[in-house]
């Protein structure tokens, strides 16, 4: 099993990355992570379990399958960057069912 303090990002090489562009992959990196090898949809959490669950599924859903198909601009630009801050600030209010 790896060690649980060690986080492969899969997104980012080896190049330098400002610590706000690191945290937004880092972050999608752990729901993908929990989503992908977790089982999070598949294993032992039961996400239908009431309506909190079911509501929190959907979202996990949606900001999966928003990183799955995100494409970093060229060149960051405000509206990118304030898309990507939301993502982030809903991805926080799930973050208490991210357990597998």
């Amino acid at each position: 099993m790896q060690p649980a303090n060690i986080l492969k990002i899969e997104t980012l090489n080896e190049a330098w990355r400002d610590k706000n562009s690191v945290m937004l992959h880092a972050c999608f990196q752990l729901l993908k992570d929990c989503v992908e090898k977790g089982q999070l949809f598949s294993g032992h959490v039961d996400l239908d379990v009431d309506e909190r669950h079911r509501c929190a599924k959907i979202e996990i859903k949606e900001l999966y399958e928003w990183w799955l198909s995100y494409s970093e601009p060229d060149i960051p630009d405000q509206e990118s960057y304030e898309i990507e801050t939301q993502m982030l600030i809903r991805l926080v209010k799930v973050r208490w069912v991210l357990w597998t």
